[in-house]
C-alpha cells in the first residue's frame, strides 16, 4: 500500500500518514461563511484538500473515507448582508451555499460525504457547551458564555504562540465579563431582530469556533485522522477548536494531523478591493477561464508556498490543458501512474506531479513516432515496451486523479485556436533568407507586427516559435496577410 507523507503542523514536520482505522479515514475542513461569491482565495483550500481527498479515496477507497467540510450559515457577516439587502437570512445562505457548489464543482472539486450546516446542529453545541461549563472550562457572564483559556494548558501549541504573546499581538475584543481578554465567545445574546435559538442563557446564537468543534464530533467521533484548512484559521480559529474539543472530550485526542495550505497572491499583490485585483471564481469562469485552468494554477504551486495568481499562468495552462487534452480523446482510463501517485504521496507535491504529467505527455508522443514506424515496417525500428494506448489510458487516468479532466475532454478544448503556422513560417523564411544576406530588416517588420498584435515571439538557434499572447488580437495581423 502506498505510504502518505504529510507534514503535521501539529508537529511542524513530515510524518507517515497512519489512520486511526484504515477502514474509515476520517479528514474535517473548515468550510465557508455563506454570505457571498466565494472569492478565488477560497477556492485553493477547496482544491487541495480535494486533492487529499482523491489520493486518500484511491489508497484505502471510495467506500473507506469520511470527508466533512461545513458550512458557516449563522454570522453576523450573513446578519449584515440581510440588513443590507431585506432579503432573508435563509434565503441568502441558499442562494450563496449553491453559488459555493457550482463554483467548486467547475473547478473539479468532489462533495465532500457531509457538508453540514451549523444552523443544523445547535442543540448539539448547546450540549458541549453545557458539558465545558460542568468541566469548569467555560462561564456564563451577562448573556454570553466565555472559554476560559487558562483551563486549557496546551492552548497555543499548534500555532506556537504563549497566551501573552497572543494578548499582545491580537485583536481581542475587551468586554467587562471577560476574566481573561483571551477568552472567547462560545455563546451570545441575539436581540429581536438577529437570528436566535433558547438556551439556558437566554435567547441568543453560537459564536464561531464551537460550530466546528460540534460538528465534527458528531459525524466523525472525539478523535479522527486530519483537520484542515488555511493557515489564516491556524489561530485562532484551530487554536479555539483544540481547546473547545480537548476539554469536551479529554483524552480523545481530536484531530492528529493538521494540515494548512498558504495563501494567495494575484499578480504579485495581496488580493484586494482596493487595489482592483479582487474576483471571484465566478468571475474568472465568466471571463472565459475554464475551471480545469483555475485548478491547474492553483495546483501549479506546492500548497504550503503561497500562490500567485498571473494571467500569464492561466494562459500558459490553457495551452498545456489543451495540449494534454489532444492526447486523450476517445480514450478509456485504466490505472493512474505509480509515479504520480508517489509524487502525491509526498505531502501532496502538485508542482512536481505536473511537471512528471509532462514528462508523461513527451513520452506519448515520442511513443507514438515509434510505433508508427515499427508498424509500418521501417528497418530497425524499435519495438516500445508498452504501446501509446497503455500510455495515453494510463496518462487520462493520472489526470483524473488530479481531477483535471472528467470521462470526457472538456468542450472548451475543443475550440479552434488561431492558426499562426502561416505567420510563423513567414518569419522562418524571412530570417533563413537574412541569415544569408545579413539584413534583417525584414525579420524585424514581421516579428514587429506579430509583437504588435499579441503574438509571443521566440526565437532561437533551434528556430522560431510563435504563441498566441493573453492580448492577442488576430485583426492586427491583416496585413500579413
Amino acid at each position: 500500500m502506498t505510504t502518505i507523507k504529510l507534514h503535521n503542523t501539529k508537529t511542524r514536520k513530515r510524518e507517515d500518514f497512519v489512520p486511526i482505522d484504515s477502514d474509515n479515514v476520517r479528514m474535517y475542513v473548515c468550510g465557508p461563511t455563506v454570505y457571498d461569491r466565494a472569492h478565488l482565495g477560497n477556492a485553493r483550500p477547496v482544491i487541495v484538500f480535494d486533492v487529499l481527498y482523491r489520493l486518500l479515496r484511491h489508497v484505502y477507497g471510495p467506500d473507506h473515507v469520511t470527508y466533512v467540510r461545513n458550512f458557516t450559515d449563522v454570522d453576523d457577516k450573513i446578519n449584515a448582508r440581510a440588513a443590507e439587502s431585506g432579503r432573508s437570512i435563509g434565503e441568502i445562505t441558499a442562494e450563496t451555499t449553491q453559488w459555493f457548489l457550482d463554483d467548486m464543482a467547475a473547478v473539479g472539486a468532489l462533495e465532500p460525504d457531509h457538508m453540514p450546516r451549523a444552523t443544523a446542529y445547535i442543540p448539539q453545541m448547546i450540549e458541549m457547551i453545557e458539558g465545558l461549563i460542568a468541566k469548569g472550562h467555560a462561564y456564563a457572564a451577562e448573556g454570553h458564555v466565555l472559554f476560559a483559556v487558562e483551563s486549557y494548558k496546551e492552548y497555543g501549541a499548534l500555532s506556537g504562540r504563549s497566551i501573552d504573546d497572543m494578548i499582545a499581538g491580537a485583536r481581542v475584543e475587551v468586554a467587562p465579563y471577560k476574566r481573561n481578554p483571551m477568552d472567547f465567545v462560545l455563546w451570545k445574546p441575539s436581540d429581536g431582530d438577529t437570528p436566535g435559538w433558547d438556551s439556558p442563557w437566554g435567547r441568543g446564537r453560537p459564536g464561531w469556533h464551537i460550530e466546528c468543534s460540534a460538528m465534527s464530533y458528531e459525524l466523525l467521533g472525539a478523535h479522527f485522522d486530519i483537520h484542515g484548512g488555511g493557515n489564516d484559521l491556524m489561530f485562532p480559529h484551530h487554536e479555539n477548536e483544540i481547546a473547545q474539543s480537548c476539554c469536551a472530550h479529554p483524552g480523545a485526542g481530536f484531530a492528529n494531523y493538521w494540515l494548512h495550505n498558504e495563501m494567495l497572491q494575484v499578480e504579485g499583490k495581496k488580493m484586494s478591493k482596493s487595489l482592483g485585483n479582487f474576483f471571484t471564481v465566478r468571475d474568472l469562469l465568466d471571463h472565459g477561464v475554464p475551471g480545469e485552468v483555475i485548478r491547474y494554477v492553483m495546483l501549479s504551486t506546492h500548497y504550503r508556498k503561497p500562490m500567485d495568481w498571473t494571467e500569464k499562468k492561466a494562459d500558459e495552462a490553457k495551452r498545456k490543458l489543451k495540449s494534454w487534452y489532444d492526447l486523450v480523446k476517445g480514450v478509456e482510463a485504466s490505472k493512474a501512474s505509480r509515479i504520480i501517485i508517489d509524487n502525491l504521496a509526498e505531502d501532496l507535491n502538485t508542482a512536481f506531479t505536473l511537471r512528471q504529467l509532462d514528462q508523461l505527455a513527451g513520452d506519448i508522443v515520442h511513443n507514438d513516432k515509434f510505433d508508427g514506424q515499427f508498424e509500418a515496417g521501417v528497418p530497425n525500428a524499435p519495438q516500445m515496451a508498452r504501446s501509446s494506448s497503455e500510455l495515453r489510458s494510463e496518462f487520462k487516468a493520472s489526470l483524473q486523479l488530479l481531477g483535471l479532466i472528467g470521462d470526457e475532454v472538456p468542450s472548451w478544448s475543443e475550440e479552434t485556436a488561431f492558426d499562426l503556422s502561416r505567420f510563423q513560417r513567414s518569419l522562418e523564411a524571412a530570417r533563413s533568407v537574412a541569415m544569408q544576406t545579413k539584413d534583417f530588416s525584414g525579420v524585424d517588420q514581421i516579428k514587429n507586427m506579430l509583437i504588435g498584435a499579441g503574438v509571443q515571439v521566440q526565437m532561437s538557434k533551434e528556430g522560431v516559435e510563435v504563441i498566441a499572447g493573453p492580448n492577442f488580437d488576430p485583426t492586427k495581423l491583416e496585413a500579413l496577410e
